[in-house]
């Protein structure tokens, strides 16, 4: 709870200007409570939690109004949404990805977008390490069967995890996990990256993709979706894996061809397989599922549960409620989607600034040439810019900050300007 102290005692310190209590949060989808205390320990009090997502119709009602929304996956924070929102200032996804926003219009109105894209990471890695063990001792079809009351008592095809090679094809935060927690077991750990990265144990990097299939017992896929990761897997890389091999994706569903991987499985190439993501999946609990990999033996399919424990959602809604009590507070944007990213010191006896504007020359120029010719001293400024917008803060003295809010206002191509404290 380091966080939640933290902010407090900033808060405290700090004596923000406008008043907390005023300030409508909106959490949908049951995130975890814990982000609640938080808000309310940092002084936001005015903060609706419901357990599910809402038919587009209710959710415009509800966030005409709102200044912050946290959500999960399934509330679709489209172009019609925000722009409805006319007090949004951030929107919290309390999930690892940002599907579910659109961010160009987010960026458009300088709402600020933020995720938690690491809270998950052990809670995969350690369903990765479960999955690997049931399927090299083909527990999956076992089961199955002794719940038909067939009993296929048998050592044929089972195999320990010791001394077998792992290997990791994206060795970032949950692939460098798998790693630590596979060579645990006695498994050799080969990896690949894209990006130069430092082994953790005894992993040894590989030089190609092609050279970690033809190695590896296990093949396990922790890659981002992007343009570069769609299909990595399709019939041309599965017959490079060895024969009798596993393959796990846990990642994203556009990375493996499914069809593909469903024929390698029939055929004998492939000897289990676990995926947890799929090319289409369904928006609704409960509602009807279908891939070409159901009903073949020693396959585990599970409904995009990786991130799925209450430890993750607790860290989940600590982390992304703390992001946005941190941009309320002091215009921290570390880890915004939208609004470009300042990590900023605290200077006393002054008042904060916000100001988000079009990104096009001259307007950093405009405000400094603004708050001259109101005589105002600038104790800090900082300025970040992305593709579409610039953001800038200023801190000035208490007693100059309206005149100056008033000023940054009348700028040309000013998204938004506020007084933060």
């Amino acid at each position: 709870m380091a966080h939640t102290t933290e902010v407090n005692q900033q808060s405290e310190q700090l004596g923000t200007s406008f008043p907390k209590e005023k300030v409508k949060i909106l959490l949908l989808e049951g995130v975890h409570p814990v982000s609640v205390k938080q808000f309310e320990q940092a002084g936001y009090t005015n903060v609706e939690l419901l357990p599910k997502a809402l038919p587009e119709a209710e959710l415009l009602e509800k966030i005409k109004d709102a200044r912050i929304v946290g959500i999960r996956s399934k509330t679709q924070m489209n172009e019609k949404v925000i722009a409805h929102a006319k007090k949004l200032m951030a929107i919290g996804c309390f999930c690892i990805g940002t599907n579910q926003v659109n961010l160009e219009k987010a960026k458009e109105k300088g709402i600020a977008v933020f995720n938690s894209p690491y809270s998950n990471t052990r809670s995969v890695a350690e369903l990765v390490i479960a999955e690997i063990v049931i399927l090299m001792r083909r527990v999956a079809e076992k089961s199955h069967a002794a719940h038909k009351g067939e009993w296929l008592k048998s050592a044929e095809n089972s195999h320990e995890v010791r001394g077998k090679t792992i290997g990791i094809i994206g060795y970032g935060h949950i692939g460098s996990q798998v790693s630590v927690l596979a060579e645990a077991m006695g498994m050799r750990v080969l990896y690949y990256d894209i990006v130069p990265k430092l082994p953790l144990g005894n992993a040894i990097a590989v030089g190609s993709m092609d050279e970690l299939l033809a190695q590896s017992d296990v093949v396990t896929l922790h890659v981002p979706a992007d343009p570069s990761t769609e299909n990595m897997i399709t019939q041309a890389q599965l017959s490079k894996m060895k024969k009798g091999a596993i393959l796990l994706n846990l990642s994203r569903g556009t990375v493996v061809d499914i069809d593909a991987l469903a024929t390698a499985l029939e055929g004998g190439h492939l000897n289990g397989a676990g995926i947890d993501v799929y090319p289409k999946e369904p928006r609704v609990k409960g509602a009807t599922f279908e891939t070409p990999l159901q009903g073949l033996k020693n396959v585990i399919l599970t409904p995009h549960i990786g991130g799925s424990t209450q430890e993750a959602q607790y860290n989940i809604g600590l982390d992304a409620a703390y992001k946005l009590i941190n941009y309320l507070d002091k215009g921290i944007t570390v880890g915004c989607h939208t609004v470009p990213e300042l990590n900023l010191p605290i200077h006393r006896n002054t008042h904060r600034i916000l100001h988000i504007h079009e990104n096009v020359p001259g307007v950093l120029a405009n405000i400094t040439s603004i708050l001259a010719e109101l005589n105002i001293n600038i104790v800090g400024q900082y300025l970040s810019t992305n593709d579409k917008i610039g953001y800038v803060v200023v801190d000035v003295d208490s007693s100059a900050s309206q005149k100056a809010l008033n000023g940054l206002k009348q700028v040309a191509h000013t998204i938004r300007a506020r007084v933060l404290y």
